[in-house]
């Protein structure tokens, strides 16, 4: 049993090396200062506080979700601007680009986000491993690093002290700790899967990227005015827009207004220049189909 304990705890920490009568005096003013500060501030605001509203949807899908399709969007989007600026490519034109822009990209975010998660997850359990050397071999000066923190971030010292003193009795919470404390990394999480972020993008860029080039589809039968069929793919682009930014809000827990305001910003100005740089290249540097 004392084995046993020995490999999963640290030796006390000796609190007269780190405290002294200088510091005692310091936590009596400290705390009786706070007291008269706060604590009638504290009780006015306690019960009149509303309870924040939390995000309704937690982990690496939402970022995934958003993500590939804000920039499925935005792209395609963006596509047709440029191909419309000219006006010289017919709708089969548009669809043919659109969609086989739309496949490549999907396929290279899908793959980027399944890389960035899988280099980030492999950079935390390589710095988790350094750390655990660095709690392991130093441990009395990891022990101090993390008493100063707190006492930085407002926690007296003999509390600070107690504190990390439980913390050094369990090594993964002290590594853990440390890792987020004092290096600002979060532990890596053994159940993430880089691969399910990767195909959550891919699929997010696809569903809603297909939104502009609906319009060139659905008004064949109708019509064969490329221009309405443009005015048709900024309209359905909008409204997805509004949509993502409104499922954004949704699940942050943000205001709808400002994030439908901010996806749909976005589309719009880069819509815009794209629009303006293919107008520019055909009308101005006379760059024309021969």
């Amino acid at each position: 049993m004392s084995g046993n304990n020995n490999n999963n705890s640290y030796t006390s920490i000796d609190k007269s090396n780190l405290l002294n009568p200088e510091i005692d005096e310091e936590n009596q003013m400290f705390r009786r200062r706070r007291t008269e500060e706060n604590d009638e501030e504290e009780r006015a605001q306690i019960n009149d506080r509303p309870k924040p509203k939390g995000p309704t949807w937690k982990g690496e899908s939402a970022k995934s979700v958003v993500y590939g399709g804000l920039d499925a969007i935005v792209t395609c989007f963006s596509l047709i601007s440029s191909i419309s600026s000219g006006g010289s490519m017919s709708s089969v034109d548009v669809l043919v680009l659109g969609f086989a822009n739309l496949v490549a990209d999907g396929i290279s975010m899908g793959f980027g986000d399944f890389l960035s998660s899988s280099t980030e997850k492999e950079m935390a359990f390589k710095e988790r491993d350094v750390t655990q050397w660095e709690v392991d071999n130093h441990a009395m000066s990891q022990i101090t690093h993390l008493i100063e923190r707190y006492r930085e971030l407002g926690m007296d010292p003999r509390d600070a002290t107690t504190v990390v003193e439980i913390f050094s009795k369990y090594k993964n919470i002290m590594v853990d700790e440390k890792m987020m404390g004092q290096k600002g990394i979060v532990p890596p999480n053994e159940e993430e899967k880089p691969w399910k972020s990767g195909l959550v993008t891919f699929t997010s860029f696809l569903l809603f990227g297909c939104a502009p080039l609906l319009s060139f589809i659905i008004l064949i039968p109708f019509t064969n005015d490329d221009t309405i069929k443009f005015i048709g793919a900024c309209i359905l682009s909008v409204l997805a827009l509004t949509l993502l930014g409104l499922a954004k809000a949704k699940i942050s827990g943000g205001s709808y207004t400002l994030s439908a305001l901010m996806t749909v910003s976005n589309g719009v100005i880069a819509a815009a220049v794209a629009y303006a740089i293919g107008w520019s290249l055909r009308n101005l540097a006379g760059l024309e189909d021969p």
